[in-house]
């Protein structure tokens, strides 16, 4: 019996199992190796600081999300022989495959940063890209009586880039409606951009919402180190960002199997044909989610679209017929703006967002670009989405895996 081996069990690896068990014959074999016990919904991190969500409401075990005819290897990869098309477990055990998806993820890599892990790691210095960090951050917030907060972004690339950005509008509207204490706060949102965000004209939206809110912006600043100190970030021009609680986002990773297996760029991250989802190092070895170095964002909504494209090229590669689609670069995400509304941005390789209607072109309902209480509340149902459909391979009404142009102002009209 032939195998395919799905390496992580995170959003990626479970959305291409559920792909895989609907769509191959029985004479394969699917193998999925993932260490955890636990699947977080991640998007759920950002609201746990400001008590939304406890760790409760965003995890579930794997074994209850993972298809049944997925065997589950619950151990961790030490080495991957791409030349002999096996892979070697950390209790020395070899698994084979056939085919090879690489689903690792990315991680946060605090330690790369000079003082990041200091004496005020988890005191007065936090992140919300993890369980742990979240929920120290909460109790951080419900204590914190004024000052000066820094929103800081590592380097890019980012899970979710837009969750930074996020994070400062949310923390605007909790400390004026709940703590009552926005007036004795300074917040200052801290990017190693030359603008609020990757793409030139949401980033003048969002830069435009920032200062609508009184939220300082530091652009351009690359940080050398954290002084623990002076309780301030140094950038490697010497400026400084004083602060009294910084909220940070260190550098993102791909995983460390990746580097030991020789088959990554200085990230960790995958070289991955942008189109195909094959990755360069050989041909029976594919990758999607957070583990490639493709152009494009880090997200759910990218692995979910990329897995669309990936399952019918499979298909291709193991009937030797040449690759029948392409993966565009589609991101859509919400943008939480504080005060129960958000933004929608829907964008691609070529695409920035844009102003529009989605996902029917006249109808929508969900407007692009714009804030509404509709986006919100569309943000607020994908945790639903996530569990039930997504993971589990359904297709989303009206949503396509490449993006759509019906509906949006292209061309600025």
């Amino acid at each position: 019996m032939k195998r395919i081996v799905i390496l992580g069990g995170g959003t990626a690896g479970t959305m291409m199992a559920s792909h895989l068990i609907k769509r191959l014959k029985d004479d394969w074999k699917i193998i999925i190796i993932e260490p955890k016990e636990d699947h977080y919904y991640q998007p759920g991190f950002l609201f746990m600081p400001f008590g939304v969500y406890k760790e409760k409401d965003i995890v579930k075990k794997n074994r209850s999300l993972f298809p049944k005819k997925v065997d589950w290897v619950k151990e961790r990869v030490a080495n991957i022989d791409h030349q002999n098309n096996s892979l070697l477990l950390k209790n020395n055990e070899k698994i084979t495959y056939d085919i090879l998806i690489i689903a690792t993820g990315s991680h946060t890599v605090p330690q790369e940063t000079e003082g990041l892990l200091g004496d005020l790691w988890q005191k007065s210095i936090f992140d919300f890209y993890t369980p742990e960090g979240a929920i120290k951050l909460h109790k951080a917030l419900t204590e914190f009586t004024g000052g000066d907060i820094a929103v800081h972004i590592t380097e890019m690339p980012i899970k979710c880039p837009v969750a930074p950005l996020e994070f400062a509008f949310l923390l605007d509207s909790y400390l004026a409606k709940k703590r009552k204490i926005r007036n004795k706060t300074k917040i200052t949102f801290v990017t190693p951009l030359s603008g609020a965000f990757t793409k030139p004209v949401a980033s003048k939206i969002l830069g435009h919402l920032l200062e609508e809110k009184n939220i300082h912006v530091v652009a351009d600043f690359n940080i050398e180190k954290v002084d623990n100190q002076k309780k301030c970030i140094v950038s490697y021009d010497g400026r400084e960002v004083s602060f009294d609680l910084l909220v940070t986002v260190p550098t993102n990773m791909g995983a460390k199997l990746i580097e030991d297996s020789e088959i990554g760029d200085e990230l960790n991250f995958v070289p991955t044909d942008k189109a195909t989802l094959q990755a360069e190092v050989k041909e029976n070895i594919f990758v999607l989610g957070d583990s490639t170095n493709l152009p494009t964002s880090k997200a759910g909504s990218v692995a979910h679209f990329e897995a669309e494209i990936l399952i019918e090229n499979i298909l291709d590669y193991i009937n030797d017929r040449e690759f029948s689609h392409n993966f565009d670069g589609h991101a859509n995400c919400f943008i939480e703006s504080g005060y129960g509304k958000a933004f929608l941005i829907d964008f691609n390789y070529l695409q920035e967002p844009v102003t529009g209607r989605f996902p029917l072109p006249k109808l929508g309902p969900l407007s692009l670009l714009k804030k509404s209480r509709l986006n919100h509340l569309g943000k607020m149902s994908f945790k639903w989405i996530y569990w039930n459909m997504l993971l589990k391979a359904k297709k989303i009404p009206l949503v396509g895996a490449t993006m759509k142009f019906e509906g949006k102002n292209i061309k600025g009209e």
